[in-house]
């Protein structure tokens, strides 16, 4: 960890190693049962990993993701509509829109960011001081 704490790029932790192994160990136990539901998982744990250690998508773009992804998950498994097709294209949509919304704020810190956002330490250091 960088002594003032500013760690922008990639990141990895434990948690997230054991996120990613029990989403890979739950998608194989699941695919035994219900192809859809397998791919759901993978689906949101890939989700999981292109967010916070990729991307390092804020909340507030998380959030709505997550909800809108849940509603229509509910729907398609209690009514068969959107269905999951349906339902995976149209939230990596979404998922392109908000890492190209994440990506044009000035606190932007994922990958790339010292080509995308230059003036990230710059920011960071003036959020500091206003504290």
């Amino acid at each position: 960890m960088a002594a003032d704490g500013f760690q922008p790029g990639f990141r990895m932790s434990r948690i997230d190693a054991g996120v990613l192994i029990a989403g890979a160990i739950g998608a194989g136990w699941a695919s035994r049962i219900d192809g859809a539901t397998a791919g759901a998982i993978v689906f949101v744990v890939a989700h999981f990993f292109l967010f916070c250690n990729v991307v390092r998508m804020s909340r507030s773009l998380e959030l709505p993701w997550a909800g809108l992804f849940v509603a229509l998950a509910v729907a398609t498994a209690q009514t068969g509509w959107p269905g999951w097709w349906p339902t995976f294209g149209s939230m990596t949509v979404v998922t392109i829109r908000m890492i190209a919304l994440q990506i044009r704020k000035p606190s932007y810190h994922g990958v790339f960011w010292r080509r995308i956002n230059p003036e990230l330490r710059s920011w960071w250091e003036r959020e500091r001081s206003v504290r």
